[in-house]
């Protein structure tokens, strides 16, 4: 690492509408060091990278207070195009890419390759052609620094999740004189494998001299890839620890300023009721995701885990009995025969569903948080609405007041229920979303990834909640998870799924040998 910081941010202050959410903050970055951030949501985390980008978020709302220094020098950044001027790159948490392009135009974007033609040498340069050639082996050459076998020519549309995440991250590498590069939760919607392959590639880009500024929710990957770490909470500077000087917990604990420890419940003991949910033969055509036959039995009155790795199949089981993805086989409830393939008929048995992706299937983005927590038992059960013979209307009032109540009860941060969906954090979106389902009142709730974006101490809300519907209410909780550390805090059984089938049902306290053997589709050894 060089001598002197490559950035650095100086009594960094930013209030919104007379609202404060960055107190007097500093940092410092060496080049070719990784810097973690790290802070629950609304700690203030995006709205320091924001000033950093110069986005126009900052800048429309009064600008800032405060001083940035680029390898030394003062810099007032007012724009993502002075800010890549002055060499920095971010990997923005939503996709900022376009479906229609392939993958090399979307990498060379605004920076397009042109080459002279016959009209141009006769009219003028602004008639020159697109250098296809060079925009091709340019992209190849970003996408090679990052190891991966995306075809440059393949257009975006179509791409799996974590294909796009490494095209997003290829675009800032192609650039110029890139000396700083922000990830803000670039894992978020990745697989454990494609979340290994990129911590993996970030280490390499600040093995070349790159300053890494890494933002996660998942402590285990900053404890893993970075050299220092920075705790923000309240939108101030609590702390900022060396690796080695360090640990999860601590981290965890700075972030929501108290002590954090999990309910194991690994000794959970739950009386089993009759079957109120049984797979047979269950088949699910979900791209990434197949389900190639699963047998697999819920009880009343329990919470039933999900695990497994990445593509192995988890995440098809929900989403097929849903009606989301095409389905063959036998599903009953209750001893009933569900309808496959209809949303609206597992709707009417009792189901509800918190999906994996809340933004492409369980919010209406542009809506209220107080709409988008009443839609689903507004659809699907006709609540919170009046009806006068033919005719119905909305009852605002008891929207609003369920709005308020899930909003104190998840912690959700916001102005207010009327508050769009779309300008949450992605943490507070999920909120809005396990909302919905519970405002369905449903016999069976079926949840996929339920903390995956969502910081450590929202996680605990989220898992707390889970046990407490159970255990007060009587719940019937299937949660499909790539966290096995938190399905075996909240689960009396977690069935693990390999190669679209159940490897196998395990207890929360069975061995993490056995756990590792299923997931990687072995047998259990006699006496493990």
């Amino acid at each position: 690492m060089g001598a002197a910081p490559i950035l650095r941010m100086r009594g960094i202050s930013k209030s919104f509408h007379g609202t404060q959410v960055l107190h007097d903050v500093n940092l410092e970055i060496m080049p070719g060091e990784i810097h973690g951030i790290v802070g629950e949501n609304g700690a203030g985390k995006s709205t320091l990278m924001n000033i950093l980008f110069g986005m126009d978020v900052i800048h429309s709302t009064g600008g800032y207070e405060g001083s940035l220094e680029i390898a030394g020098k003062p810099v007032d950044i007012k724009s993502p195009l002075q800010a890549m001027e002055h060499g920095i790159g971010m990997v923005h948490q939503e996709f900022m890419l376009l479906p229609s392009y392939s993958v090399a135009e979307n990498i060379k974007l605004n920076r397009e390759v042109l080459k002279p033609n016959l009209v141009s040498r006769l009219f003028g340069s602004g008639l020159q052609s697109l250098d296809y050639e060079r925009m091709y082996r340019d992209a190849r050459r970003a996408l090679g620094r990052l190891n991966v076998g995306i075809d440059e020519f393949a257009p975006i549309a179509g791409l799996p999740v974590g294909y796009m995440q490494f095209t997003e991250i290829a675009r800032e590498l192609d650039k110029e004189n890139l000396r700083i590069l922000v990830f803000d939760e670039p894992t978020a919607v990745l697989g454990e494998s494609e979340a290994a392959h990129l911590l993996k590639a970030i280490q390499e880009i600040a093995a070349e001299g790159i300053a890494v500024l890494f933002i996660t929710h998942r402590l285990s990957e900053i404890m893993e890839v970075c050299h220092n770490i920075t705790v923000l909470r309240d939108g101030r500077v609590v702390a900022t620890r060396k690796k080695n000087e360090t640990n999860v917990l601590e981290l965890a604990e700075l972030m929501v300023g108290r002590s954090m420890q999990f309910n194991t419940n690994s000794k959970r003991q739950v009386q089993r009721g009759k079957p109120i949910l049984e797979v047979k033969d269950f088949k699910v055509d979900m791209p990434g995701e197949q389900v190639r036959s699963v047998d697999l039995t819920v009880y009343q009155g329990e919470i039933l885990g999900i695990g497994g790795l990445a593509g192995q199949g988890k995440i098809g089981i929900a989403n097929g009995i849903m009606g989301l993805f095409p389905a063959s086989g036998e599903v009953k409830i209750n001893g009933e025969p569900l309808e496959l393939n209809s949303s609206q008929a597992a709707i009417a048995a009792g189901l509800a569903f918190v999906s994996e992706d809340r933004r492409g299937v369980g919010l209406l983005l542009d809506a209220s948080i107080e709409l988008n927590i009443a839609s689903g038992a507004m659809f699907g059960h006709g609540k919170f609405l009046k009806t006068w013979g033919p005719f119905s209307q909305t009852d605002r009032r008891a929207i609003r007041e369920n709005a308020l109540k899930y909003i104190k009860q998840l912690g959700v941060r916001c102005t207010g229920p009327t508050q769009k969906v779309r300008q949450l954090s992605g943490g507070n979106q999920q909120k809005v979303c396990i909302a919905r389902a519970l405002t369905m009142n449903p016999k069976i709730l079926l949840v996929s990834e339920p903390t995956r974006g969502i910081d450590v101490g929202a996680k605990q809300v989220v898992l707390d909640l889970l046990r407490e519907l159970n255990e007060e209410l009587g719940m019937t909780i299937v949660v499909t998870s790539s966290e096995l550390a938190e399905l075996r805090s909240i689960c009396s059984r977690i069935a693990i799924i390999t190669d679209g089938q159940v490897a196998g049902i395990l207890r929360p306290d069975d061995s993490d040998v056995n756990f590792g053997l299923l997931m990687a589709g072995q047998p259990i050894e006699k006496g493990a």
